[in-house]
């Protein structure tokens, strides 16, 4: 469920459309979120899908708890540039430009013990906080690479969320986690 947070606070914050906001509670805190129908069920979708693929008994390791990340990506449409015969031949004129990257970094911990459970919970409770205390550092201080939005869609910056992805991307290595 923390991860739903952070992903929900990722979203405020990147999100363009015209929507109403809203919070998300998760362990102790209230976190921010976007009213969408589209964003909500993504994230449910990639975040269920996430603990099915590391619940599996061949993922799960000896300590109890399993690792995986999830990157949200944002897309500028851009018009692709060059001749007629691969753009407009192929009725490809636009094409996708990320322009940001968040990697989250998922443990998914299955303690044995209530006092394991206590210890989880807390520890869920600092990181997720230390997290959404990062995410509002970094989508205020980092604003200059956004594009102006230059389309009426209803939605300017199309997005994903990849599960596992690999980390050979510039999104990486500018920090956005």
């Amino acid at each position: 469920m923390s991860s739903k947070g952070i992903l929900h606070t990722i979203f405020f914050h990147r999100y363009f459309p015209c929507v109403r906001p809203d919070t998300f509670d998760v362990l102790d805190l209230t976190l921010p979120a976007v009213d969408d129908v589209e964003v909500e069920t993504l994230i449910d979708s990639r975040i269920n899908t996430l603990i099915r693929q590391h619940l599996s008994p061949a993922s799960n390791s000896s300590n109890g708890g399993v690792r995986g990340r999830i990157a949200v990506q944002f897309f500028e449409k851009k018009r692709r540039k060059g001749g007629l015969w691969f753009g407009a031949l192929a009725g490809k004129n636009e094409e996708a430009v990320c322009w940001e990257i968040w990697t989250v970094d998922v443990t998914i911990a299955t303690p044995r013990t209530e006092s394991d459970r206590a210890k989880v919970r807390k520890a869920m409770e600092k990181t997720l906080q230390k997290a959404a205390f990062k995410i509002l550092a970094i989508a205020n201080q980092s604003k200059d690479h956004i594009p102006p939005i230059t389309t009426s869609d209803a939605n300017p910056f199309p997005f994903q969320i990849i599960l596992n992805p690999k980390l050979d991307n510039w999104g990486n290595k500018l920090g956005f986690y």
